[in-house]
């Protein structure tokens, strides 16, 4: 019964450290995305194309529902 508390106190111990690393590794910018926005700007006027001709397809069943 006692390598149970045994365990349990080194899981918790261990899920401790993986959580300060993690915190460690955002507050140092770890995870930060220095790549996709200056890639973003290669894709964005497909993105706005097809967002416009979604607008417009959308303006014009509303239009049509309300004839």
């Amino acid at each position: 019964m006692s390598v149970i508390y045994v365990l349990l106190a080194i899981s918790i111990i261990v899920a401790i450290v993986f959580f300060a690393a993690f915190i460690f590794s955002v507050k140092n910018g770890q995870y930060d995305d220095s790549y996709t926005p200056s890639v973003r700007m290669l894709f964005e006027d497909e993105l706005v194309k097809q967002k416009k001709s979604l607008q417009k397809s959308n303006m014009d069943t509303s239009i049509e529902s309300n004839n």
